[in-house]
């Protein structure tokens, strides 16, 4: 069994649809196709969920037509015939849930609403493929991916998801399967979501349940880069990673795995592939059982829009372990997210993601400590640095606070133009 995973860029358009039919073309084995959203209606739905749960009709309207346009325009550029009936029906569960009223929940609503991209991208892509005798079976992944009630972060249910799952995706009858990335449903039925960016990880579970041969997972990048050719234009291909290695760039905050997509994985020892849609031929990178001590060159991750906090206590005292539980406690109810930490005797420094709850952060804090804090902020980290590249880095940058241990070191630059010399 071979699990193939799609992203939103993969099937933004017509055009993409019908270049990941020739990629599905490729493989004989038995198949199951993880699908996201399309382009960027992940985005579109948010919009619409908010307009929702703030009861702005004229909004609502808006987003959901815009919505409406997209996948019909979409479908008409598919099929030589009038196929819009594929997503009407989905398009009247929406319109309709649109016209009830609002709970209190927004995490509810938002689980409720936005899964209906997936949903209409693979009844699209579904349609499509048999058309050209591609033929597949369209798979419900909330029938057998079970999850707790955490909505917009659910936890897996692992033993029963695994039971459904080999059940569901027998292949006496079809050799390929399309089913929907991100999503899932609770012990009520009630659909449930695995956080933002969880298609990668959907097909992470599945690959567990079916003890599958790899996950591949097709993007509009090459593979696995050493930095974001965003911002570092020096970037190239890393050919192999060991999981331990994967783990720690998704933990660093390097976006083109999510940090959950690893684990299962690496429990069964199944490889995961990091392949182009656009360049198909080409090896992508591999994630996979590799010795850890495996000789890298320096890896780049940028996380942008950073807060640091310098925290100490009024009285002078030391920061003691009882500080930091108090600290800590704050901070994870608001739901901010630390990505560096440092302590000396009578200050803890901590580097955030700038969030809108940062200031209710300091308020509380501020009762039992002094509290300093910089926004603007950059937070570089190099794996696997030398010193060539730490100068490449920071070298014109005003370096605020820094962390160095064997193999990774952590800058805390204020925001400015990154430039560098393309070789």
């Amino acid at each position: 069994m071979r699990i193939l995973k799609f992203g939103g860029a993969s099937v933004k358009d017509a055009d993409g649809v019908k270049n990941i039919a020739t990629i599905i073309q490729r493989f004989s084995e038995p198949m199951v196709i993880v699908i996201s959203a399309m382009g960027k209606m992940t985005n579109a739905f948010e919009h619409l969920v908010k307009s929702y749960f703030d009861a702005k009709q004229n909004e609502i309207n808006d987003n959901y037509n815009k919505i409406k346009a997209y996948h019909h325009n979409l479908v008409k550029e598919l099929f030589d015939t009038d196929q819009t009936n594929i997503v009407d029906s989905l398009l009247k569960k929406l319109e309709d849930k649109l016209q009830s009223e609002a709970s209190l929940n927004y995490d509810f609503e938002y689980d409720q609403i936005v899964p209906f991209g997936e949903l209409l991208s693979t009844h699209i892509v579904s349609t499509y493929l048999n058309s050209v005798e591609i033929n597949n079976e369209w798979v419900d992944i909330r029938k057998v991916l079970r999850t707790d009630d955490n909505y917009r972060n659910a936890g897996v249910n692992w033993e029963l998801t695994q039971k459904m799952m080999c059940a569901r995706f027998s292949t006496n009858n079809n050799q390929r399967f399309i089913t929907q990335g991100f999503i899932g449903s609770n012990e009520n039925n009630l659909t449930t979501t695995l956080g933002r960016e969880g298609s990668d990880y959907t097909g992470a579970i599945i690959a567990y349940a079916l003890d599958a041969n790899n996950l591949s997972i097709w993007k509009d990048v090459p593979g696995v880069l050493n930095a974001d050719p965003r911002w570092y234009t020096k970037a190239h291909k890393i050919d192999e990673l060991s999981y331990w290695e994967a783990i720690e760039l998704t933990y660093y905050g390097a976006q083109v795995i999510h940090p959950k997509t690893i684990k299962p994985l690496q429990n069964k020892q199944i490889p995961l592939l990091v392949k182009s849609f656009i360049k198909p031929d080409e090896d992508g990178t591999v994630i996979n059982a590799t010795e850890q001590a495996q000789k890298l060159d320096p890896i780049f991750v940028l996380k942008k829009d950073q807060t640091l906090l310098s925290i100490s206590p009024k009285d002078f005292s030391f920061i003691l372990e009882q500080n930091l539980s108090d600290i800590f406690q704050v901070v994870s109810k608001h739901q901010v997210k630390i990505n560096l930490m440092q302590s000396s005797a009578l200050n803890f420094s901590i580097c955030v993601d700038h969030h809108k709850n940062i200031g209710k952060v300091i308020e509380e804090l501020s009762s039992d400590f002094d509290i300093r804090y910089n926004e603007d902020m950059e937070l570089v980290t190099i794996r696997h640095y030398t010193n060539a590249a730490i100068n490449e880095i920071i070298s014109n940058k005003e370096v605020v606070d820094s962390q160095v241990s064997r193999k990774t070191a952590r800058y805390v630059v204020k925001k400015s133009e990154w430039n560098f010399n393309k070789v």
